[in-house]
């Protein structure tokens, strides 16, 4: 099951961290804070998590793979995620069952 915004707010309201409208404003307070720096062009990093990065790819040529037909496919930005260390040592400390 994917972990939602809805489903964070919904942790922070069981735990007792937050009254359940507070825990909606700061799940949507730190979302849209973590967009704006990514559309502003600065990198993400949060400790023990990981860092957003945002990249500019150049224009460069490609091709439709259903008609072969040549293209130019724009300059566009994207953001790459790299999880830290210690996110990588505590994925692999726990194997899931299957």
């Amino acid at each position: 099951m994917p972990l939602t915004k809805a489903s964070l707010v919904q942790a922070l309201f069981v735990r007792e961290i937050l009254p359940k409208a507070e825990a909606a404003r700061a799940v949507d307070a730190v979302f849209q804070l973590v967009k704006q720096t990514l559309a502003d062009g600065e990198d993400v990093l949060i400790s023990g998590f990981g860092k957003w990065v945002v990249k500019t790819k150049k224009e460069r040529r490609g091709r439709n793979p259903q008609t072969g037909s040549e293209l130019t496919i724009e300059a566009r930005r994207v953001v790459t995620f790299r999880a830290s260390g210690v996110l990588r040592r505590s994925i692999n400390q726990e194997q899931p069952s299957s």
